[in-house]
């Protein structure tokens, strides 16, 4: 496990398991967002902020998609590589519900959380609502996070429409959006 240098932020890698990459449910935008993922892990392990790696699994044990134990629900082999502070385990879209997380933050005197990983409109969103909820200030990364085109009874929705509004709905009331970069910048000169 890392050490922590008790920068009071913490990356959220959320859901970035193999559903996503070899399952039903491949990702298609933005491009290059695992890369960008890895980038920020890399950076996060570097200047000592916690990396939280989040890993969904279906209530079911018959479930189509993140079936426990299956292959699909495994960790992306990138993630599970490299050091992170927490490996968290949930079953609902937010990742404070049902989990030790919120206590585990604050414990560590964690006041910001950075979030990546996927979906950017299910968990990735869900888990940003429920921080600022919770008092922590949110980050969401742009180009860190991603989704898959959407069709279903109430309508259709393309991956790039679906990623824009959900960054512009973050922006407008519950996190800081900017890219990887962006991010990275603010960690190298101190920000907080």
């Amino acid at each position: 496990m890392p050490e922590i240098n008790g920068t009071g932020r913490a990356l959220l890698v959320i859901d970035v398991q193999n559903e996503y990459f070899t399952g039903k449910l491949p990702v298609t935008h933005p491009a290059g967002s695992l890369q960008q993922i890895l980038r920020a892990m890399d950076e996060a392990n570097s200047a000592g902020v916690a990396v939280v790696v989040v890993q969904h699994a279906a209530p079911q044990p018959d479930a189509p998609v993140f079936r426990k134990g299956s292959p699909e629900w495994e960790l992306h082999p990138e993630v599970a590589n490299r050091p992170n502070s927490l490996i968290l385990h949930k079953a609902l879209p937010g990742s404070f519900t049902g989990t030790e997380l919120e206590s585990w933050l604050r414990e560590r005197g964690i006041h910001t959380v950075t979030i990546a990983g996927y979906m950017t409109q299910m968990c990735c969103d869900t888990t940003a609502r429920q921080a600022m909820h919770l008092g922590f200030h949110v980050e969401f990364l742009s180009d860190a996070t991603g989704t898959l085109a959407f069709q279903n009874s109430a309508g259709e929705v393309s991956a790039e429409q679906l990623h824009r509004a959900i960054l512009v709905t973050q922006q407008a009331r519950f996190s800081q959006v900017m890219t990887t970069g962006e991010w990275i910048g603010k960690l190298s000169a101190g920000l907080p």
